[in-house]
C-alpha cells in the first residue's frame, strides 16, 4: 500500500497551527504588557515576517524546495517550524 504524501503534510501543517497557536498567545501577552519590551517584540515579528519570507522565496525561486508539491509543502513547514519552536522557547523564558 502507498502512503499518501499530502495526507502527511497535512498532519505537518495541523501540528505547525497548534505551535502557531502557542507564540501567538506568548506574543500577544508580551506585546499587550508594553513598554520597551512590547514595542521590541512588536519590531522583532514584523522584522521576522519579512525575512522568513524572503527567504522562503529565494529558496524557490533557486530550486532548493524541490520538484513537487509534497516536498515542497514538506520544505516549507519545516521551515516554519524551525522559526516557530525559537520563538516558543524565547517568550517561554521571558
Amino acid at each position: 500500500m502507498r502512503k499518501n504524501p499530502w495526507f502527511r503534510a497535512s498532519f505537518d501543517l495541523f501540528s505547525l497551527g497548534l505551535e502557531v497557536a502557542t507564540v501567538m498567545t506568548l506574543r500577544t501577552a508580551k506585546i499587550a504588557l508594553g513598554g520597551a519590551a512590547g514595542e521590541t517584540e512588536s519590531r522583532r515579528m514584523v522584522q521576522e515576517k519579512i525575512d522568513s519570507a524572503l527567504d522562503l522565496q529565494t529558496r524557490f525561486m533557486t530550486g532548493q524546495m524541490g520538484t513537487d508539491g509534497p516536498a515542497a509543502m514538506s520544505k516549507t513547514v519545516t521551515h516554519y517550524r524551525r522559526k516557530v519552536r525559537a520563538n516558543r522557547r524565547r517568550l517561554s523564558k521571558s
